[in-house]
């Protein structure tokens, strides 16, 4: 799997959205209840949602994030020799979480830097260091 960014606004067709959050100063990542390995928030962008809805609705789905600040920041595309897939990546600062609600997510943590147990190991450190070359983070 490999995974390039792009500036924003440069790929379109995009299918997925993935959002780098920020709480106290921390990354907070979340942990799938299936997975043993942390993760971003993000997913697929519904049918008839911009990537920016999707982004908020994957945020409080997968966090609990009730009250935060969030923007575009780039495009990306990951996959492999058989398909790739567009996306946008947001910056989220929270100002609040909630509870989590029910959903596929087991719970959410905060890291200084990125753990060894990535569910996306070829593709969260490429956001990540892109977000921060660009001083997203």
């Amino acid at each position: 799997m490999r995974c390039e960014t792009y500036p924003l606004n440069t790929l379109g067709a995009y299918r997925y959205v993935v959002v780098l959050s920020v709480y106290g100063g921390r990354l907070m990542l979340s942990r799938h209840k299936a997975r043993a390995t942390w993760e971003t928030q993000g997913g697929h962008i519904e049918s008839g949602e911009t990537p920016l809805e999707a982004a908020g609705r994957e945020l409080y789905e997968e966090s609990g994030a009730v009250k935060y600040r969030i923007h575009p920041a780039f495009d990306y595309r990951a996959g492999d020799a058989n398909a790739w897939g567009n996306g946008v990546v947001f910056i989220a600062e929270i100002d609040e979480i909630g509870a989590l609600p029910e959903s596929e997510m087991k719970e959410i943590a905060f890291f200084e830097q990125l753990p060894p147990e990535l569910t996306y190991p070829e593709i969260t450190p490429v956001l990540m260091q892109t977000a921060k070359a660009e001083g997203l983070l």
